[in-house]
């Protein structure tokens, strides 16, 4: 038995194109707005929830977190069903093939071909795909987002500084003992730096709006008092 090339290339292409559905803006549209006018024009979750209230935006996130989860993790189980035994065992293989299908699911978010190659910042995508292999260092990057964003109220900040603990507590997080074994295979581990990188380079247009100070923070409400 081979290893299962036609599956594995089909199951990353339709990883792509699941992750490429641009959720934020459909639903945005189906509401009589181009999300790409509004805002800092992003068509991800934090850009929709400004724009159109909580509700519209907890959605998006749902849906931009689902498209990275279940490329992943029915890519995953059909290759590995045709997997022979002697590679399942194999850290490397798995997390190659774990890797692939996340990339491919971001980059579609990335950069969806239904508006012509231009999308959203990949944090909520990300997330989705790394649940089925890395749900440990999930809760973590979780975590550190929280912190971030309650210490800089900036979604920015926070989104870089989970992306950034992804491949650190890959490595920390394997092989202790307060958690089952994680794989922090070479493939994983670089995988993590790529979407560290990559949360940067699509955030760049936010650390220079940092740089000059005019990134929008989300401000706690003050509630009036009643005379």
């Amino acid at each position: 038995m081979e290893f299962p090339y036609l599956t594995c290339t089909i199951a990353v292409l339709a990883a792509y194109v699941a992750g490429s559905l641009p959720f934020g803006f459909w639903i945005s549209k189906c509401l009589g707005v181009d999300i790409r006018d509004k805002g800092s024009g992003n068509i991800g979750a934090t850009n929709v929830l400004r724009t159109l209230g909580k509700k519209v935006g907890i959605t998006v996130l749902i849906l931009d977190i689902l498209k990275g989860f279940l490329p992943v993790l029915i890519g995953s189980l059909i290759i590995f069903s045709e997997l022979p035994d002697s590679m399942r065992d194999n850290e490397e293989i798995v997390g190659t093939i774990y890797v692939l299908l996340a990339i491919a699911a971001i980059v579609g978010h990335n950069y969806t071909f239904w508006l012509g190659f231009k999308g959203g910042k990949g944090i909520a995508t990300s997330a989705g795909s790394i649940m089925p292999f890395l749900p440990q260092v999930l809760i973590g990057a979780l975590l550190i987002w929280i912190i971030s964003f309650f210490l800089t109220r900036y979604v920015a900040i926070a989104s870089m500084a989970s992306a950034f603990s992804i491949p650190i507590l890959t490595a920390v997080l394997d092989h202790n003992y307060l958690f089952p074994e994680i794989n922090s295979s070479l493939p994983v581990i670089s995988f993590g730096v790529i979407a560290a990188i990559m949360a940067v380079w699509r955030h760049r247009s936010n650390i220079q709006r940092l740089m000059k100070g005019e990134e929008d923070r989300f401000e706690r409400k003050v509630k009036d008092k009643v005379q």
